[in-house]
């Protein structure tokens, strides 16, 4: 089921929280949804997951509209917001009938419904305790679980890995991942590197406004928009090879690196590369070229380019 933001905006009296936000997610896709702290994340997720009618624009899920028809929209989302609201004086299994009585679930489906989801989302061995009992993690799996015991369409997740430690963290990304191959999936997250792992695409809003769009990948070269090399040549003195490098046509710039003594970073010029003739100089001169390595930017660098 897909989900279509067309020109959302929400107003908190006179502050614009969100502003002429558009974008669109499909069937089988799991969108990293990033921003600091206050840029519209939650009140965009909050929108879809009907909480609240948009000020301006227009939300469908599916072709319904959350403005028209929130308790249609309410059957094909399951939501788990980032601070997680649980029973805690309630056992798990207690917790999953009641969610799904909430739903409307058969009692029949429902019985098999909480096995599936106790089998899927890891709470075998935690099932007969109270959520008070549980640790962070089983905490977030007994949420999840609740997300998704009316099997809806589209799945809203906010900071699912906050607070977990490094293996509940690969847990709920593999968890995350598989019901992402059938679902349509939103996650915020301020883990980079649990975004790029998990998430299909990426959205970047700051300050109430989208401002990057695509795979990690294509939001990498975008930031990155000239060939970034570090290498490293002996054979001669650094200044003279130093001047050398600057002399090549492909080159736009060289910065000595400070960790290896003939160590340099090599700028290309736009659309340029520089390989080939950095291999051709040291060939000329007699040179040994012992290293050359792509520098890359990562998700970090580009997030801190697009909100600092």
């Amino acid at each position: 089921m897909d989900i279509v933001v067309e020109n959302f905006s929400k107003f908190y009296g006179k502050q614009r929280a969100v502003q002429n936000v558009s974008f669109a997610v499909k069937t089988g896709e799991v969108l990293g949804f990033l921003g600091p702290n206050g840029a519209g994340k939650t009140t965009t997720m909050k929108a879809i997951a009907t909480y609240f009618a948009p000020t301006e624009g227009e939300i469908f899920v599916g072709n319904v509209s959350v403005r028209e028809n929130p308790d249609e929209v309410k059957k094909h989302i399951g939501y788990l917001p980032e601070n997680n609201p649980l029973y805690l004086d309630m056992g798990v299994v207690d917790y999953l009938q009641f969610v799904g009585n909430l739903h409307c679930i058969e009692s029949a489906n429902l019985k098999k419904r909480i096995r599936e989801m106790i089998e899927v989302c890891g709470l075998k061995n935690e099932k007969h305790k109270k959520i008070g009992e549980l640790s962070k993690g089983y905490r977030q799996r007994t949420g999840l679980a609740q997300a998704l015991i009316h099997n809806p369409e589209v799945l809203i997740l906010d900071e699912p890995t906050s607070g977990l430690d490094p293996n509940q963290i690969v847990e709920i990304r593999d968890l995350i991942r598989n019901i992402g191959k059938e679902k349509t999936v939103i996650l915020s997250s301020h883990i980079l590197a649990e975004v790029e792992a998990t998430c299909n695409r990426i959205l970047i809003i700051d300050k109430g406004k989208i401002v990057a769009n695509g795979t990690a990948e294509s939001l990498r070269k975008q930031a990155q928009a000239n060939e970034m090399l570090h290498i490293v040549i002996e054979g001669d003195e650094r200044n003279i090879i130093f001047e050398e490098l600057k002399s090549l046509k492909t080159v736009f710039s060289v910065d000595f690196l400070k960790q290896k003594e003939n160590g340099f970073e090599i700028q290309s010029n736009p659309e340029m590369s520089s390989k080939r003739e950095i291999f051709s100089l040291c060939v000329q001169k007699n040179w040994f070229l012992t290293e050359m390595t792509p520098f890359e930017t990562t998700l970090e660098d580009v997030f801190r380019q697009l909100t600092h």
